[in-house]
């Protein structure tokens, strides 16, 4: 007995590779989006990517298969996305990201705030070329970013952060905060062969919103530029941890009662390339940030260079609103 031929219907997403991340988004209540992919996808393949694999190793088997997905999508948060985007640049593949992490500040950029607005995007094929940065630590191959590259208190806290997941999200994030303050030391960069001590530096892709310091959510898709911002040393402790307030109105209390950092402190940059020496101080971790995701490097220091890459990867986006 023959099959009944597919319909149209049972074919949407044909080609379209989906990788979950398990983990992420586990401090946010949202609600599953399994269904969503069943009934407007139903032919995309979803792949639940586990702790013991690697975001890489499963899309490179879906790569060699015998029918290779054409689309790489992604539900997770800002380091999930950004590793997709990395191998959708190297296969040469349109990326369908979904918001589905605890931060998702690339999607949001880009007008995205949920899987359904992503698959509309996807059925109408509405993209955009985005440009992203490369960070590449010593002689490594290169990192794809997407929002902000960052060295010193942010890092710091980050690190700082991980070691106390066990007292959850909330609880770890005001004991790291503490720990932070406590231990905050300017480190060391090089820059065009001079030194300066900093509190922070975030290397943002594309120009960004001039007064803040910690820039965490890029502001526009197309770019070609870095805009860096640079925390010199000659404030206080209490304000190295301030420049990290991320929201408009945090920022603006601190600046009311006087804790914010002094626009003389902070350094701006718009430029296509940069590279640093980074040098912690000694019993400091040696560390950096890209789109959320903590990189250790050897003890003593690393050199960082970052680069702006114009229309890299070819993201679906909502269509801009008719005049």
């Amino acid at each position: 007995m023959e099959s009944a031929p597919s319909s149209p219907e049972d074919d949407r997403g044909r080609g379209v590779l989906i990788v979950r991340n398990a983990a992420a988004g586990s401090a946010v209540i949202r609600l599953d989006p399994g269904s969503t992919f069943a009934e407007r996808l139903p032919a995309a393949q979803i792949r639940e990517i586990r702790e013991d694999e690697d975001l890489e190793d499963v899309v490179a088997a879906a790569m060699a298969a015998d029918a290779p997905p054409t689309v790489l999508g992604v539900y997770g948060g800002d380091g999930s996305v950004s590793r997709m985007a990395h191998l959708a640049r190297r296969y040469d593949r349109p990326l369908l990201a979904m918001p589905g992490g605890t931060f998702n500040h690339f999607v949001r950029a880009l007008g995205i705030d949920s899987v359904s607005v992503a698959i509309d995007a996807y059925e109408a094929g509405s993209t955009v070329d985005v440009g992203v940065a490369e960070a590449r630590p010593d002689d490594d191959a290169p990192l794809t970013v997407l929002n902000v590259v960052s060295v010193g208190a942010y890092p710091e806290l980050i690190e700082e952060r991980q070691r106390r997941n066990s007292l959850g999200k909330w609880l770890g994030g005001v004991v790291a905060t503490a720990a932070a303050l406590r231990r905050a030391e300017p480190l060391t960069i090089v820059r065009d062969g001079r030194r300066a001590r900093v509190w922070s530096v975030f290397v943002s892709v594309g120009r960004n919103d001039p007064d803040r310091v910690a820039t965490m959510q890029r502001q526009e898709a197309e770019t070609g530029v870095l805009d860096v911002r640079i925390h010199h040393a000659r404030g206080s402790k209490v304000r190295s941890l301030a420049s990290l307030a991320f929201g408009k109105r945090t920022a603006a209390v601190l600046r009311a009662v006087h804790l914010f950092p002094r626009d003389a402190d902070i350094e701006r940059l718009v430029v296509r390339d940069l590279d640093l020496g980074v040098r912690p101080e000694p019993g400091h971790p040696s560390v950096f940030v890209h789109d959320g995701e903590l990189e250790q490097r050897n003890a003593g220091g690393f050199r960082l260079r970052c680069i702006s890459v114009p229309d890299a990867v070819t993201v679906f986006v909502p269509a801009p609103a008719a005049p």
